[in-house]
This record gives structure tokens, C-alpha cells and sequence, in this order.
């Protein structure tokens, strides 16, 4: 409901995690690559792969994230989306 068609969406692939969105003011092409590891290295460390060395994180464009009618909370289908591997990072507690 927050994910805006340009924002860009991060999860990651295959294990149980966040949902995380990076709002982009215009389009998700003005993003860097360093911005987008950035986000999805945290992604990665909200997720059950959060204590593995490396961990492959969906980075899809919030118009081809869906949510199903009916569908349990947390449940979403992406219709096209690239996968990046980074190292888990949490914030500081």
C-alpha cells in the first residue's frame, strides 16, 4: 500500500524477510547501484538469512509488486525483478 510504481522494492529470494521500500522522488533510474546494495544489504539482514556470509535480495519496481486479493499478510507476487547478493547488515542497537 506505501510502494509507489517508481519506488523500488527489496526482499529476500526464496527465505522469509522484510519488505523493504526505497521511495525514489521521480524514477527508480536515478537510483544508484551503491544505493541499491545499500538498501538491500539491509533486506538481506531483517531476514532469516541475516547470519549468512552472502544473501541474493529481489529488487523489483513497485509497479510489478502485487498483493493477491485474499492473500495472507506479507504475501505479494512480482511480476519482473533483477536479484543482487550482498552481506547481511543490520542497524546498530
Amino acid at each position: 500500500q506505501l510502494t509507489r510504481p517508481s519506488d523500488l522494492w527489496f526482499h529476500a529470494h526464496g527465505i522469509p524477510g522484510c519488505h523493504l521500500v526505497l521511495k525514489c522522488a521521480e524514477s527508480a533510474d536515478s537510483v544508484t547501484e551503491a544505493d541499491i546494495l545499500y538498501a538491500a544489504s539491509y533486506a538481506a539482514g531483517y531476514s532469516k538469512g541475516k547470519d549468512a556470509g552472502k544473501v541474493e535480495v529481489i529488487v523489483a519496481q513497485g509497479k510489478d509488486v502485487k498483493k493477491p486479493k485474499g492473500a495472507r499478510p506479507g504475501l505479494v507476487t512480482v511480476d519482473t525483478y533483477k536479484t543482487v547478493m550482498v552481506a547481511p547488515q543490520r542497524l546498530s542497537e
